[in-house]
């Protein structure tokens, strides 16, 4: 790493321990965890298998299918949302999956509509 970089990570650690004076870190890691949290449980309830830990912000949904995918990725693409599809080699063939990953600064309604067309495009290639 380069030294502006190593010094952003010892600010932005110093900011999450509460060491710059205010409760801003403490407060985004409340909100990405809250955040996290619902993602995750409206994401099940929609009938997806999703991975990982129910606080963890990086969420691995269960795609199964390789060919489907560059349709999942691209259609949540065309809607605004982005997402990371992992397959072969770096997972095992049949365990294709796609990666959500949700940050503090988003609303509410910002997670709403992700998972409105995540929902709809999770229909349309069949992996609820």
């Amino acid at each position: 790493m380069s030294l502006p970089a190593v010094q952003q990570v010892i600010c932005a650690i110093k900011v999450v321990l509460g060491e710059d004076g205010s409760e801003r870190g403490a407060k985004k890691l409340a909100k990405i965890r809250e955040n996290s949290i619902f993602f995750r449980l409206e994401l099940r309830k929609m009938g997806f298998e999703v991975l990982g830990d129910n606080d963890s912000p990086v969420m691995p949904i269960m795609l199964y299918n390789f060919a489907k995918m560059p349709a999942f990725s691209r259609e949540c693409l065309r809607q605004n949302v982005a997402t990371v599809v992992v397959g072969f080699p770096a997972t095992p063939l049949l365990l294709a999956r796609a990666r959500i990953c949700i940050s503090a600064s988003q609303s509410r309604e910002d997670l709403i509509r992700g998972l409105e067309v995540i929902s709809k495009v999770g229909d349309l290639v069949g992996i609820k």
